[in-house]
């Protein structure tokens, strides 16, 4: 494992905390790759932490399903099977769908505002770009939509599903020309979200993520 400069750790109720942080950007951007052995005394000596703060991190991440923990080998970086990313596709157009409608339907005005300005940074981001910023942008969008749709539920199931979408957009975007092909159909949801068109804005949003579910499979399927 190679040594990584690491910011200072702050408090200690916050240590717990940074080193999740750290842990889980570090298996969305590729540093931990999947199927990957994590060490826990490699981990200590490079985030500079004992052993207590780190395995509650990575219990966290066992939880949101980023990590399993392998009798008599620890925690290994979990990897998605084509099945499962069909799976969690399927759930989430089912989802952002019904999400992105109603947010066409119920949002205001400055809810509206709030997603151009949200798309505007994921513009900007994509002019650099990195993989890590790229996410944090996406995720923002996805804030916005999930809040203004009005379904409590909704939100707090896709939520739960945060880290594993966020892996398979990991994935998706290692297909270069996907990029441009993502920013073109966000573009199409928010243009119909502000013409008020529902069932419009649905089928866009189920679109872009059917054509995510295509790039990331194909990048699974090479890598078998």
């Amino acid at each position: 494992m190679e040594n990584e400069e690491m910011p200072v750790m702050g408090r200690p109720e916050t240590l717990r905390g940074q080193v999740e942080t750290f842990l889980r950007e570090a298996i969305m951007n590729g540093r931990f790759a999947p199927g990957e052995r994590l060490v826990e005394r490699e981990l200590c000596e490079l985030l500079q932490v004992s052993r207590p703060p780190l395995r509650e991190a990575l219990r966290r991440l066992e939880a949101e399903k980023l990590l399993v923990i392998v009798p008599h080998k620890g925690p290994v970086v979990a990897s998605l099977d084509i099945r499962e990313a069909k799976e969690l596709y399927a759930l989430r157009a089912l989802l952002e769908g019904f999400a992105v409608h109603e947010f066409a339907r119920l949002a205001d005005a400055a809810q509206i505002k709030a997603l151009e300005r949200t798309v505007k940074e994921l513009h900007a981001q994509a002019k650099i770009p990195n993989r890590r910023a790229l996410l944090v942008a996406k995720t923002k969008i996805y804030d916005v939509l999930l809040g203004g749709s009005g379904n409590r539920l909704i939100n707090e199931v896709l939520q739960g599903l945060l880290s594993r979408i966020n892996l398979l957009r990991a994935t998706s975007f290692s297909r270069p020309e996907r990029l441009a092909e993502s920013l073109a159909e966000i573009d199409e949801m928010v243009a119909r979200i502000k013409a008020r068109d529902a069932e419009g804005a649905r089928e866009a949003a189920q679109l872009h993520i059917k054509n995510a579910e295509n790039a990331a499979l194909g990048m699974l399927e090479s890598n078998d």
